[in-house]
This record gives structure tokens, C-alpha cells and sequence, in this order.
């Protein structure tokens, strides 16, 4: 039987990526997918769907989206996270995305460093472009992070990462996360649940149609 596979577009330092790592490694384990990690930039896949700059929305959006729906989702799913934005959460994020693109490229566990980078970041408050923490957080998971950290910002590395960007702005993503499976997309990890039936019982070729969209 052919092996599924799951693309998995995300931010390293996405706050609802984090919250479904864990149940996407367990969703993968027990229907034995190969989940292919495709980290990439955020903020011209959200622009390109229309969505607004975290200094552009409301502050009552903000609380919503990024305090309240984080706080509930983290008690449902017991991950532990901290109360606040992480403070070095607007840093560049091609150092943690090129240790995940190393990591797979090896053969190692990409699948726990990339949960360890994340909940470095929303437990921990690490910067994710301080090399000391990345490696700290390499090494909790059993990995050797001098050859990750060696290799992450290479011309060869750092293409990759670009080329997972300009497939999510292809592809028409919204976000991070998003799971891929069979070209269907879905969206957040509050999907999780949708993929994994999926993964048991197709759910119908998409065929809703809406009138096109004039934003001008």
C-alpha cells in the first residue's frame, strides 16, 4: 500500500503551529503518513490572501486570534505556552526554518526538532535567531546541532526555503499551519480533525463555486 503524504507549510514561529505539532505527529503515527516539512515565510503568504499585518488589525482581533483562541486551544490540546507574544517574535525566522530543511535533508528527527523549535518559542521565549538557543533546543530532542546550524544559512538551504514560500503563494495558502493532503489544503490546526477523517474517508472533490471576487 502506497504511503500517504502530508506537506506541511509552517512558520517556525507560528503560535497554531505549535499548538497541533504534537497531535499532527500522532495523527501521522497512527495512519502512517510521511509528513513532508515545508517551512516557509509568512508574512507575503498572509499579505497575498489579504490579510493584515499583525500592527494592522484591531486590538480587539488581536486579543481574539492571538490571546484568547491561543489561551483555549492550549488547555484543550495540554500544550504548555507562555501568556504574552514571545519577545523576539518579529526576528527573522531563516536560521530555525534551515535547521528543519537540514534536519530532513539528513534523515534525522525533523518531525521532533521542528516541535522543539516551536515550543522553545512559546514556552520558552527563545529567540529563534540566537544560535545558542536553537542548539539547546536541538539537543533536547537528541540532535547534534553543530552540523544543523552549520549548513541552515547556506545559498543551497536557504533556497529551499524560499522555494517552500513561492509553493504556499502558488498554492493560494492562507496561513501557517497548513496541512496538505492530496492537493487539498486545510487550514489551522482547529483542522486537524477534518485531515485525519480524510485520511479514512476522502471527503468529496471540491465543486462549491462562488462568483469571482472584485477587490478593486
Amino acid at each position: 500500500m502506497t504511503q500517504r503524504r502530508i506537506e506541511y507549510f509552517y512558520s517556525t514561529h507560528s503560535a497554531y503551529a505549535y499548538l497541533g505539532s504534537k497531535r499532527l505527529s500522532e495523527i501521522c503515527a497512527a495512519h502512517h503518513c510521511q509528513l513532508v516539512h515545508r517551512p516557509f515565510e509568512l508574512s507575503p503568504v498572509v499579505e497575498q490572501a489579504g490579510g493584515q499585518p499583525f500592527a494592522g488589525r484591531s486590538q480587539a482581533h488581536v486579543d481574539y486570534f492571538f490571546g484568547r483562541e491561543i489561551e483555549r486551544w492550549a488547555a484543550y490540546r495540554k500544550v504548555p505556552i507562555i501568556s504574552y507574544r514571545p519577545t523576539y517574535h518579529d526576528n527573522a525566522l531563516h536560521l530555525s526554518s534551515g535547521m528543519v530543511i537540514v534536519a530532513e535533508r539528513l534523515g534525522w528527527d525533523v518531525d521532533g526538532l521542528a516541535h522543539a523549535l516551536l515550543q522553545a518559542h512559546w514556552r520558552d521565549d527563545i529567540d529563534l535567531m540566537n544560535p545558542d538557543d536553537l542548539a539547546r533546543a536541538a539537543q533536547e530532542t537528541g540532535l547534534d546541532p553543530a552540523p544543523l546550524l552549520a549548513e541552515a544559512m547556506t545559498d543551497e538551504i536557504q533556497s529551499v526555503f524560499a522555494a517552500n514560500t513561492q509553493a504556499a503563494l502558488e498554492m493560494n495558502l492562507f496561513g501557517s499551519p497548513t496541512y496538505v493532503l492530496d492537493g487539498d489544503p486545510y487550514y489551522g490546526q482547529d483542522h486537524l480533525e477534518l485531515l485525519e477523517h480524510a485520511l479514512t474517508q476522502p471527503f468529496p472533490k471540491a465543486g462549491f463555486q462562488n462568483p469571482a471576487v472584485d477587490i478593486a
